[in-house]
């Protein structure tokens, strides 16, 4: 394991998508590469971007990318698709329409299915950015499933989160509703040589307008892309520049990048210590017991689920 994370340390994208194979696949040997890579990451610049289907997101990222390159800087891109709930597979469209940038190598480009994932990033997600980070990507770009008002995980994840909408897209007000809202350092209106984007802009100012204000000062801005034709996509990274850089005048990149790494540990401990103990109940007498009485309604499932956990609290003391 300490060879293919030093071969992950040298920029090998083989060896890199091997390791987020195994962690996507919760395998040991993922783990094992990591314990290397984690102290390795901390430098790329996560930048995500969300927003509801059908808002052009990924062909905004593919535009993102080449500005990015012709800038100098390496890119990795973790393209998140949903899964099919009957198969379990995965379209992976999004790295279709990132083909011109497939023989590049300063582009490493992951597609990931959700695989029942809630909150618009795949199981994987926050490690695979620790391996882009660790094999020398300057920026990292996650594009999430696009699910819609909720999509808050991205903001755990990413230094700095960029909300994409379009102009027509029913009642945009909706779409940008409760946390989502505050979540985005940028908002960006795509496709905004459509019909209604003057419209669409005036009501998202308003909305950014009514935001809290945002605790390091900064204001964010609100620009207008054209993903096909790359209009207002260099403006785009300008913004994402100026962000970082505030970040770092602030100290809030340092934090952010402490609180990535706390926000792994507690959805790791989360995950371990469920499978522990399902684990642990499923080899449990009471177990059985108590599945009979939720079943019958003899008891509530809130009771069951607090009498099994004290048991083996009360077991561990």
């Amino acid at each position: 394991m300490s060879d293919i994370a030093e071969r992950v340390l040298d920029g090998c994208q083989v060896s890199a998508a091997r390791v987020i194979r195994w962690l996507e696949d919760a395998e040991g040997r993922g783990v094992s590469a990591m314990k290397t890579l984690h102290r390795h990451s901390g430098r790329a610049h996560i930048i995500g971007i969300t927003g509801p289907p059908g808002a052009g997101k990924s062909t905004l990222v593919d535009a993102v990318i080449a500005e990015f390159r012709t800038r100098g800087l390496s890119v990795g891109v973790i393209a998140i698709d949903p899964s099919s709930p009957f198969s379990g597979g995965a379209i992976l469209g999004d790295r279709v329409r990132m083909q011109r940038h497939a023989t590049d190598p300063g582009v490493f480009i992951r597609s990931m299915a959700t695989r029942g994932q809630l909150g618009g990033l795949a199981r994987a997600t926050f490690e695979t950015s620790v391996v882009l980070d660790a094999m020398g990507q300057d920026v990292v770009v996650i594009e999430t499933v696009g699910v819609g008002q909720d999509e808050l995980d991205i903001a755990a994840l990413a230094h700095t989160t960029v909300v994409v909408n379009v102009p027509g897209f029913g009642d945009e007000i909706q779409a940008l509703k409760a946390g989502i809202l505050e979540v985005g350092e940028l908002f960006v209106l795509n496709k905004s040589d459509l019909q209604g984007a003057d419209q669409t802009e005036k009501q998202l100012i308003l909305m950014l307008h009514l935001r809290r204000q945002a605790e390091d000062g900064w204001e964010p801005p609100l620009l207008r892309t054209v993903g096909p034709t790359g209009e207002g996509v260099c403006e785009l990274v300008d913004a994402l520049a100026r962000h970082r850089a505030h970040l770092e005048a602030t100290d809030g990149l340092a934090r952010a990048v402490a609180d990535r790494s706390e926000h792994l540990f507690r959805e790791l401990l989360r995950e371990h210590a469920s499978e522990r103990l399902l684990s642990m109940a499923a080899s449990s007498a009471e177990l059985n017991g108590l599945v009979d009485a939720v079943r019958s309604r003899a008891l509530d499932p809130h009771t069951a689920a607090q009498r099994l956990l004290d048991t083996f609290v009360v077991a561990r003391e």
